[in-house]
């Protein structure tokens, strides 16, 4: 255990699950499975709760937030719902006023939430039907939400969960927990964003296996991220051969803890802390966060561990890079990491 560490602990949500920052960084919203959304301010010192909105008809999952600050979107049923920012943060505002509309589609299990870079369009996984939904959220907020919102899917692996956006915008990644209902071998694939936006069915670009049951990904412009959570191990994909040579992408991958989960770079993409949810409660083992160096190589270093509560979730970094965030879902905390005192 790395013991410099600057960590601050807050409870407050049920079953914490997504996590993000305001564009400002001066706040966190944090999603509660249990049907709430909660606001924290950030400060140097770590989180101080301001209010809860209670949604008790809605399990409320992955967050994402709009390049502009304006929209937060959670992951919920078989779609999403769109929130208002600004009316989360403004003082004595009535929850219902938080919500602005709903995306809905024939699937269902949606979990993670991703949004284009221009915020036009928002992007759901279905883990229940094995696909990614495509919403025009652009459409939505200037007209209404309709059913006409819904893009259309792209069909992806099963259980389909964690994505991220390469910084160009161009393309996303998607890990899916197995490729066929025998195996746990996992995929990662690649979306062309610029397609799905208009013809999803016909968006996928490659798929490459990524080891057993892969869960979350992180993507910079040379290399992707992901979480195999049944290999206790983070593997490195080069970003351009999953486009030009798919083959040939894996790079390295390095073990970590107990059934790794989310994931964040941070240090400018020099570190990357990795929840260790120990989910299934392995025999001897613990949760934790583990702090892995990139070497100008790209080479993975496992430098030590971090202290987390029980099943560490989703992660996020505040914009101004001071602060990672992350959602301890078993034991009702979110935490707050000063990123200065990693490795």
């Amino acid at each position: 255990m790395l013991g410099t560490i600057g960590i601050h602990f807050v409870s407050g949500p049920v079953t914490p699950f997504g996590v993000v920052a305001s564009s400002d960084s001066r706040y966190a919203f944090v999603a509660d499975a249990s049907g709430a959304l909660d606001l924290y301010a950030l400060s140097e010192a770590g989180l101080v709760s301001l209010r809860v909105g209670p949604f008790p008809n809605e399990s409320l999952l992955g967050l994402a937030i709009t390049p502009d600050g304006r929209h937060l979107v959670s992951a919920e049923g078989g779609g999403a719902t769109v929130f208002d920012v600004g009316r989360i943060e403004q003082k004595g505002s009535s929850p219902p006023s938080w919500v602005l509309g709903h995306f809905a589609s024939k699937g269902d299990g949606a979990i993670e939430a991703a949004i284009s870079l221009d915020g036009h369009y928002a992007f759901v996984t279905l883990e229940g039907t094995a696909e990614l939904a495509v919403f025009n959220l652009q459409d939505a907020l200037a007209h209404g939400f309709h059913a006409s919102n819904l893009v259309g899917y792209v069909p992806l692996g099963i259980a389909p969960v964690g994505m991220a956006i390469a910084p160009n915008g161009r393309y996303l990644y998607v890990t899916s927990e197995s490729s066929t209902p025998n195996t746990d071998e996992g995929t990662l694939s690649v979306i062309d964003l610029a397609r799905a936006e208009h013809r999803p069915s016909q968006a996928l670009v490659s798929v490459v296996s990524a080891g057993c049951s892969p869960v979350r990904v992180a993507a910079n412009a040379d290399s992707v991220y992901v979480t195999a959570r049944g290999s206790d191990a983070v593997l490195r994909f080069s970003a351009g051969s999953l486009v030009s040579d798919p083959a040939a992408a894996l790079q390295g991958q390095i073990q970590v803890g107990e059934a790794p989960v989310g994931l964040a770079l941070v240090n400018h993409d020099n570190t990357l802390v990795v929840a260790d949810s120990n989910r299934f409660a392995g025999s001897g083992a613990g949760a934790n966060l583990a702090i892995v160096t990139v070497a100008r190589s790209g080479q993975l270093n496992l430098a030590g561990y971090a202290e987390s509560g029980s099943f560490p979730r989703d992660m996020a970094v505040s914009p101004n890079g001071a602060l990672l965030l992350v959602s301890n879902f078993a034991s009702s905390q979110v935490e707050a990491i000063d990123v200065t005192s990693l490795p």
